[in-house]
């Protein structure tokens, strides 16, 4: 996985490109909520055993699933939480857009 690429400020920063700025670190911190989301997902996978190569002795116990569980269920009430978050950024960022060219 590269490393993401934010947008340069070679014209300089001026409020639109500020804007841009935020707007691709929303992106950016989504795209990786993504893959922590899909890593989540694999992980439920493989104590479910249905990875290819899973092996009936190598199953979790109901102990390792309820653990499992629980890790899932609090990391996705964070997401939430962060979710909430940057939809307020966006949003805020979006209205100062609009601002400057109702000035």
């Amino acid at each position: 996985m590269s490393k993401p690429q934010s947008p340069s400020n070679a014209g300089g920063l001026t409020r639109e490109n500020a804007i841009n700025q935020i707007l691709t670190s929303i992106a950016m911190e989504e795209a990786g909520m993504s893959h922590i989301l899909n890593a989540e997902g694999e992980k439920i996978k493989y104590v479910l055993g249905e990875l290819d190569g899973a092996k009936p002795e190598e199953l979790a116990t109901i102990d390792q699933l309820l653990k499992v569980n629980q890790s899932v269920q609090n990391l996705l009430e964070t997401v939430t939480q962060q979710q909430i978050l940057l939809k307020q950024k966006m949003e805020r960022a979006l209205a100062a857009s609009t601002l400057e060219s109702n000035l």
